[in-house]
């Protein structure tokens, strides 16, 4: 059966916030013998079929018109990020990546497009890809939208940051403060996302919601998570049709969407008294009436570290696997307790980083080393093998990361 949307004020704030215009003035101009069925009346009663379908929840209906409706006006980019909400709320990922990267080079300023684009690319398990388009397109994307989207893609301390702008005060909405709970969720600050979602909470509803997270933070597949959010269910994607692929200007770069395989669930940790609830089948969410109440300034963000990483004791080759390149150490930080939690191959390593130039930017590489190179090898398959990411590289001024010495902690964001 279906789930219902994670949220039932339309579906979270992710999907509220990126407000758009639906109807454009594109190339109406497509040669066929259905001339008579291009009007602009046909077009609306298309673009307003569409959003129904989709705020009903019925996917694969808002998929048709959307489809119809691009095949008459194909180069208006607001009906190209339509089909990508469509196969977005379809649960076909794939194409929704690739129809969203269309939207977006017709119009790079098109915000559906650009968070769609990031949430697809979460469920194909490409959080790098995701992290990068949400980085992209930030000055398009309202903050909370983009804060959600970016704990989705595995850097929850960092979307919590950005949601709590709106979420704090008394203008903050209860779908903003209960975003923010749930990337705190994600993060696994659960103490912090209880005090959250308890402005708007209370009694067996809170409990009810607390146990609720628990089975969304420890999906089978970043798919199920994405599609939970959405209130849908991921499924086997055949495709955009090819009569639909945009003609993109030579000079365009094409819009790459990896479809590496979902990374395994998150093992985020859950307190005891949640743990012992029976887990749900679905995230359901009932109606709730907000309340607007204001929050204390600091309480979406502490600056503790759930537990420290004490460092083993380092090997003597100089073969490292690298795991992950990162804006920065306090990223990397958090990539590291995600991949210590769902790979039982790093369990007692130590954490090693090195900050890196490219051009003008910078970088932190995350990796384990000290390995002969036989033994990097072997640990970086076990990894791909469960779904990671990585590869074998020489030392390459690798140190123990700040966080993981003895007695040190890095701050969080």
């Amino acid at each position: 059966m279906r789930s219902r949307a994670l949220f039932s004020v339309g579906a979270s704030a992710l999907l509220l916030g990126a407000g758009c215009s639906t109807s454009g003035s594109g190339d109406l101009a497509v040669a066929s013998d259905a001339a008579g069925a291009r009007s602009q009346s046909r077009i609306d009663k298309l673009v307003n079929k569409a959003e129904v379908a989709i705020a009903e929840h019925r996917g694969s209906a808002a998929v048709k018109y959307a489809e119809q409706l691009v095949a008459l006006s194909p180069s208006d980019p607001a009906h190209r990020a339509l089909l990508a909400h469509a196969y977005l709320q379809a649960g076909r990922f794939p194409s929704a990546a690739q129809a969203a990267g269309d939207a977006l080079a017709l119009d790079p300023r098109e915000p559906r497009a650009a968070l769609d684009l990031a949430l697809a690319q979460t469920a194909l398990g490409d959080w790098t890809a995701a992290r990068a388009t949400l980085a992209t397109y930030a000055e398009v994307l309202r903050p909370a939208d983009r804060g959600l989207a970016l704990a989705l893609a595995g850097d929850p301390i960092g979307g919590a940051v950005l949601i709590g702008e709106e979420a704090r005060g008394a203008a903050g909405s209860a779908t903003a403060r209960q975003n923010l709970a749930l990337a705190l969720a994600l993060g696994g600050r659960w103490a912090e996302a209880r005090a959250v979602a308890a402005v708007d909470l209370t009694g067996d509803e809170l409990e009810r919601r607390m146990r609720e997270w628990m089975v969304f933070v420890q999906p089978t597949t970043s798919s199920q998570q994405v599609a939970t959010l959405l209130g849908t269910e991921a499924v086997a994607d055949p495709g955009q049709p090819l009569a639909l692929a945009l003609v993109r200007p030579a000079a365009a770069a094409p819009v790459a969407v990896a479809q590496a395989p979902a990374p395994a669930p998150v093992a985020v940790p859950v307190p005891a008294d949640v743990a012992d609830a029976a887990p749900l089948a679905a995230v359901r969410f009932a109606p709730r009436q907000e309340i607007v109440q204001p929050i204390a300034a600091r309480v979406a963000v502490s600056q503790d570290v759930p537990r420290r990483i004490e460092a083993a004791v380092p090997a003597r080759g100089r073969y490292y696997v690298q795991l992950g390149a990162h804006d920065d150490a306090a990223v990397a930080r958090d990539a590291w307790e995600t991949a210590r939690r769902r790979y039982r191959a790093l369990a007692g390593l130590t954490p090693s980083g090195v900050e890196a130039r490219v051009g003008e930017g910078r970088f932190y590489r995350l990796s384990v080393g000290g390995f002969a190179r036989p033994e990097a090898v072997a640990l970086c398959e076990r990894l791909r093998a469960q779904g990671g990411r990585c590869f074998v590289r020489e030392q390459a001024g690798d140190q123990v990361a700040d966080w993981a010495k003895p007695g040190r902690q890095l701050a969080a964001r």
